[in-house]
């Protein structure tokens, strides 16, 4: 779905499952591009450039560049800190405090390619959070970094003991099995990918606000978390 549009972007509500991963391989920009357009029912635009990525489970906002000169100016904004980005997880458990940063230094796990870790001598990594409701297990946190290091929310969430609920790389896919509630039980067996959303993107210096909403499995899984008897 095509969220916004101005003259030197666009924004797509990208949906889980989609790969916008890339290679040193000057034309896999396009062909992520390709495969966001195709999954968000759009048509093929050869202009459009890939600004930035998400995980491939990852649902959200996503920017293209309609031009060299915009994707440089929207790139510098993204690597100098000027955006900032909003999103939405359920995690398991609830993070005390109820609202705080996550500051720990990350780097490739040399045991796993797939991986990042907490490492002393990593690279520098703050992520923000704060608590929206206290759930039966689980936490609806809403997460700013402040840097855009891979994988950072998962692994900064997971590394403090709330792994995203259905992350299987980092934890999350089966702490299912220990909720009593058997329609709960249910819902979050049924997620079949981490349950992470960029929900927010601002560029303020280039007139960028745009939003998307939650998608289906994120709603209902809250949905089921907020049935009668949830605590808040």
């Amino acid at each position: 779905m095509r969220l916004f549009e101005n003259e030197s972007a666009v924004a797509l509500d990208k949906p889980p499952g989609v790969s916008l991963a890339t290679s040193r391989d000057p034309s896999s920009g396009a062909a992520a591009v390709v495969r966001l357009l195709a999954a968000c029912g759009e048509r093929p635009d050869p202009e459009l450039l890939l600004v930035h990525r998400l995980d491939v489970g990852t649902s959200g906002v996503v920017l293209l560049a309609k031009s060299d000169a915009a994707h440089r100016a929207l790139s510098r904004a993204f690597q100098s800190g000027e955006t900032r980005k909003t999103y939405r997880a359920l995690a398991w458990g609830h993070p005390v405090p109820r609202s705080g940063a996550f500051e720990d230094p990350l780097a490739r796990d040399p045991k796993d390619g797939r991986k990042m870790k907490v490492q002393r001598d990593g690279k520098r990594a703050v992520t923000r959070y704060e608590t929206l409701a206290r759930l039966p297990s689980v936490s609806e946190l809403t997460l700013s970094p402040e840097t855009g290091r891979t994988h950072q929310i998962r692994v900064h969430l997971a590394a403090h003991g709330h792994p995203i609920v259905g992350d299987d790389l980092y934890g999350g896919a089966t702490r299912w099995r220990g909720v009593r509630d058997a329609a709960r039980r249910r819902a979050l067996a049924a997620v079949g990918r981490p349950l992470l959303h960029a929900e927010r993107v601002v560029i303020a210096a280039l007139g960028i606000d745009v939003a998307a909403p939650l998608p289906e499995d994120f709603a209902g899984a809250l949905r089921a978390l907020r049935s009668p008897g949830t605590r808040t």
